[in-house]
């Protein structure tokens, strides 16, 4: 990318802060057709009784593929701290690129809130979802600790703590690795091989990208307090992750023999922890299964446009054509490969330039999804406003810093 790309990027990321500073910090969610008594009764009654289930379901899809503002009738606006993290990352990328004490004021201004948005009830600092959460296992109350969600609190105070070298950032990021170490439950598979939990109360785990997100979070934490213990668990599911690459490169959502899909971000997800754990540590079996991953990432999840497609293979059929979250997940793992994949490379430049070009509405925020018909124009901070500001904000840095560092 050039240096009118890097115009444009600064550009679009303006109006982008301009909108937010308007819109506020709270929002409609992805699942907040979901999170309500009307939609989380019916979700519970599509896993509990799939027949009956589809009949009160349907409804709900239909708005979302036809008529996605409905989520009001459903829901309430919320705040969201796995979108608070983002936004605090993005914003300290900001500070170190420009100076600018505006941009370390607002990366600040976001770590306080998820000081005080914390999950009640645990010793150590841990975050989840806001809403209740009905999953195929059952009901995740509002502020259960998720795995998939701490991890990027970790690195937004991480990142500020780059900048100030404060103590009490550094404090409440032990706490978090604490949490992360103790308070997830793992599940032996083999000797040096454990699946991690997706919150403290799963004992089952099976998830991919949990055991990813463990894994990097508690390396970091390693490295960061010289704990060998730490890095014993991280090593158990990391080897968890690896051993459930598929010969094609791939991985299924859990490893379960349910939820066998292949989809784009949650690919990209685990593919960023692995990318992580190796500029961290050199691991040569994160760089084979980075390799072998992009290669099947490049190959299928994408579209004959080249533009990111939600699935490589879907688990029911899909009302939208793509995803604002993937646009942001492809952005942000091809800022971490930069230079080691011509096809990735060529990937996230088609994706940029749809992005730059149809994504962005005239308030400054950006479009969530392409649906079959139109465009579902609802801004919703977790999905994925935040990911992308992060990802522009991360892009911009390493085009004139030419770092990718995480450390």
């Amino acid at each position: 990318m050039n240096q009118q790309s890097i115009g444009a990027i600064s550009s679009t990321l303006l109006r982008f802060m301009d909108w937010l500073d308007g819109y506020g910090e709270t929002s409609y969610d992805h699942q907040s057709f979901f999170a309500g008594p009307l939609g989380g009764g019916a979700k519970t009654l599509y896993y509990r009784k799939p027949l009956l289930g589809i009949v009160t379901v349907a409804p709900i899809i239909f708005c979302e593929a036809f008529i996605p503002s409905a989520r009001r009738l459903f829901w309430k606006k919320q705040r969201f701290p796995i979108a608070d993290a983002h936004y605090a990352m993005g914003f300290a990328l900001l500070a170190q690129l420009t100076g600018e004490e505006k941009y370390y004021d607002w990366a600040v201004h976001f770590l306080n809130i998820l000081e005080e948005t914390r999950s009640p009830g645990y010793s150590h600092f841990c975050w989840g979802y806001p809403f209740d959460w009905v999953t195929r296992n059952g009901v995740m109350t509002a502020g259960t600790p998720l795995i998939t969600t701490t991890p990027y609190v970790y690195e937004a105070f991480s990142y500020v703590h780059r900048i100030d070298s404060k103590e009490r950032w550094l404090e409440i990021m032990h706490s978090i690795a604490e949490h992360a170490a103790n308070d997830i439950k793992d599940r032996e598979i083999s000797e040096n091989v454990a699946t991690a939990g997706y919150n403290p109360i799963d004992t089952q785990g099976g998830v991919i990208n949990a055991s990813a997100y463990r894994a990097f979070l508690l390396m970091s934490a390693a490295l960061k307090f010289s704990r060998n213990d730490y890095r014993q668990i991280a090593e158990r599911n990391l080897n968890f992750v690896l051993r459930s690459q598929q010969p094609d490169g791939s991985w299924f959502y859990a490893n379960d023999d349910v939820r066998d899909f292949v989809d784009h971000f949650h690919t990209c997800f685990v593919l960023k922890a692995l990318t992580k754990i190796e500029l961290l540590t050199g691991h040569e079996g994160c760089r084979k299964a980075i390799r072998t991953g992009t290669e099947y990432y490049v190959r299928h999840l994408f579209d004959k446009s080249g533009l990111p497609k939600p699935f490589s293979r879907a688990p029911r059929l899909t009302v939208y054509r793509q995803e604002l979250y993937d646009y942001a997940e492809c952005i942000n793992l091809g800022v971490l490969l930069s230079g080691q994949s011509a096809d990735l490379d060529d990937r996230v430049q088609t994706t940029m330039d749809d992005l730059l070009n149809h994504w962005q509405k005239p308030d400054g925020s950006f479009r969530s999804r392409r649906l079959l018909l139109g465009w579902d124009n609802v801004p919703m901070h977790r999905w994925a406003q935040s990911q992308l500001f992060r990802s522009l904000c991360y892009l911009l840095y390493s085009m004139k810093k030419g770092e990718r560092r995480y450390d």
